[in-house]
């Protein structure tokens, strides 16, 4: 099992105090925890590619990408690839767009990736939502995988409203005010309980 978060062990206690679902859910899912790759390009390009397809069709089209960057997925080599190249790996002409713009923003500096610990959560959502084909589901993806955000709450994941849903008995979508009431009673771990309701629906732990 890969390294936790330095809160993790602290927002488990605190979320089993708080929540006798959640204190299940923690329970039954103690093999794993929230890991994180610590390379923001790498996760910015994989959120590009998995927008709008399926888990298993975002699969198969990063391996193509991945295989096309020669294993080697950072800035210059994408810089590199042609818009052809990259089309090829079953990319549309929008994320192709987004990944050659991501590059050349990393390789000019006008994207620092470095001044987001310096930030916010709402101040690194809105910077990150800046870099093209990046929203606000895919920054707070950002943020909780790859910074490991301890109170990230997205609220407009499909799947954390499905485990919602399951793990509370409410009708799919969940209504607002308890999807909102749970983030309350969550904080400042939110990321800790998404990752768990994530954990309910899907065996496998989830890394972006």
């Amino acid at each position: 099992m890969s390294k936790a978060p330095p809160y993790w062990n602290k927002a488990k206690k605190y979320l089993s105090r708080k929540d006798i679902k959640m204190k299940k859910l923690i329970k039954n899912y103690s093999d794993a925890n929230l890991t994180t790759r610590k390379n923001v390009f790498f996760s910015l390009c994989k959120s590009i590619i998995g927008q709008q397809i399926s888990v298993a069709a975002a699969n198969s089209v990063f391996l193509k990408f991945k295989k096309k960057c020669n294993g080697m997925i950072n800035p210059k080599k994408v810089n590199s690839l042609n818009y052809y190249e990259l089309k090829k790996c079953g990319l549309s002409r929008q994320k192709v767009k987004g990944i050659k713009e991501l590059s050349k923003k990393f390789l000019d500096k006008s994207f620092n990736p470095k001044i987001i610990g310096k930030m916010n959560d709402e101040e690194a959502i809105e910077y990150l939502s800046q870099l093209r084909q990046i929203g606000r589901w895919s920054a707070e993806m950002i943020l909780l995988f790859t910074f490991n955000r301890s109170n990230i709450w997205p609220v407009q994941d499909i799947g954390l409203l499905r485990a919602i849903s399951k793990n509370f008995k409410k009708k799919y979508f969940p209504p607002k005010k308890f999807v909102s009431d749970l983030q309350k009673r969550y904080s400042p771990y939110c990321s800790v309980a998404t990752w768990y309701l994530w954990r309910s629906i899907d065996n496998e732990p989830i890394q972006y």
